[in-house]
């Protein structure tokens, strides 16, 4: 139960709230916005099953750091802690951050985005910046109190919100518009994919860039799914993770996406395409709520998304420490960082992993932090599942409790799917893309500069247990 609702807490968080207003611009229309999550939830579920292969054989804290140490080298592995340290976790802590302030700022409007509090010339800080930051405070503090403070938070919050989104998706199918729903899906265009603006114009796309524009739909969806794996980087805390893992993988990542598509299904009930589109700040969740609930719809989705972004930061930041502490258990990260406090929890990974993400809040606006981290994410996810085909091949005799469901052809298809994605981002959205490759590569010098500072030779398989 705790790892399961470790694994969707972790995912449903700011996303499904706010990217289908991004994913309606993106393809202008109800069959191919329902599209894109379709393809996400497929593409996450099959990683999801993949890993249960990977996490029964090996059940330790670090979860995909492990994965990639087993399956290539410590190199490898390296650079996926490097770059999950420096974008893919402490961006998305702070992504989520930025997106409860947003929303706290619907019932304080004094906490704002646009209420500059400090203004130093070269950076401005935000009042929502500071909410942001202090959210990821609190809940590093609570999380340094020992895992079961956080595992208690994690599940209390996760039913809420996971029992909240349902309730917002029957009351919206009470609130069913006919005269929407023919709009969307009987008025001949629900399978038409094309550009929609937000003042309502259309523009059509070329053969290979509506690929790019499915692509583009995808990130914040991917968004929106990631963090699926969590459980796996907390399996040292987790009993029989050799069962339990797996289970909770496949468990968590079926109840999100199910959520999902009927979240969307109902916004396509209530809200046409172009009131998706031109969302205020993209939060369509907001635009439906008003449909649904009129006026008090504004406080009672705000309130939702609040406990829905500060469980998931919850998530997140539980499971981020313990791939830091992994690493440090390798020698490949600060040694400090691989000890555990009084609470028997990686504390000073839980506070580095802070203060990285607090300055994310400073310096990144949310819709440029998904493009960032989203190529990075499938970038891994692709690496460990090839890996899972390698394993077989160099291992074919180590103990494998759980094999990967649909092996080989759907972690095949996955690793295609999420190839084509990657290539698609860095044609199609390039401005962020590249600087979280380029972060990434990174990685790569910054490995041999500590295997050099602590004289191991550069492919020594320190912390392998092969």
């Amino acid at each position: 139960m705790d790892a399961t609702m470790l694994v969707a807490g972790s995912m449903i968080g700011s996303g499904i709230f706010i990217v289908s207003a991004d994913i309606a611009r993106n393809t202008g229309s109800a069959g191919w916005l329902m599209m894109v999550w379709l393809i996400t939830g497929f593409m996450t579920l099959t990683a999801a099953l993949s890993y249960g292969e990977l996490s029964a054989m090996f059940p330790k804290a670090g979860g995909q750091y492990i994965y990639l140490r087993e399956a290539y080298n410590p190199l490898v592995s390296f650079v996926f802690g490097w770059t999950f340290f420096t974008v893919i976790q402490t961006a998305t802590i702070a992504a989520v951050g930025v997106a409860f302030a947003k929303f706290t700022a619907y019932l304080l409007p004094a906490l704002d985005e646009d209420v500059t509090v400090m203004d130093w010339g070269f950076l401005q800080l935000s009042a929502a910046q500071l909410v942001s930051i202090a959210v990821i405070l609190l809940l590093t503090i609570v999380n340094t109190r020992g895992v079961n403070s956080g595992k208690a938070v994690q599940t209390g919050i996760t039913v809420i919100k996971i029992v909240s989104l349902l309730g917002l998706v029957l009351f919206g199918f009470f609130a069913f518009n006919l005269d929407v729903w023919r709009a969307n899906w009987l008025s001949g265009n629900a399978w038409h994919l094309h550009r929609l603006n937000t003042d309502g114009s259309l523009a059509e796309y070329t053969a290979f860039a509506a690929l790019g524009a499915v692509a583009a739909g995808m990130v914040g969806a991917i968004f929106s799914s990631d963090s699926w794996h969590a459980s796996s980087s907390v399996a040292g805390e987790i009993k029989n993770p050799g069962r339990n893992v797996g289970l909770s993988l496949a468990l968590g990542t079926i109840i999100v996406t199910v959520v999902y598509l009927l979240t969307n299904l109902m916004y396509t009930g209530v809200l046409t395409m172009e009131q998706m589109a031109a969302s205020d700040k993209d939060r369509v969740a907001m635009t439906a709520a008003r449909e649904i609930f009129g006026p008090l719809g504004i406080t009672i989705i705000a309130i939702m998304i609040m406990v829905s972004t500060f469980g998931c930061n919850n998530g997140l930041i539980m499971a981020g420490a313990r791939v830091y502490y992994s690493m440090a258990q390798d020698g490949l990260f600060f040694r400090k960082v691989g000890k555990l406090n009084r609470f028997s929890v990686p504390g000073v990974a839980l506070w580095l992993q802070c203060i990285i993400a607090s300055l994310w809040c400073l310096s990144g606006k949310y819709g440029d932090l998904l493009d960032m981290i989203s190529i990075v994410v499938v970038m891994f996810y692709v690496l460990c599942i090839i890996g899972i085909f390698k394993l077989r091949r160099s291992r074919p005799g180590a103990p494998r409790p759980y094999k990967a469901f649909g092996y080989p052809a759907l972690p095949l298809m996955y690793i295609l799917m999420g190839t084509a994605f990657i290539v698609l981002m860095i044609i199609y959205k390039p401005d962020y893309t590249w600087p979280g490759v380029i972060i990434a590569l990174l990685g790569i010098p910054v490995y041999y500069l500590i295997r050099r500072r602590s004289s191991l030779p550069p492919n020594s398989d320190v912390g392998n247990s092969k």
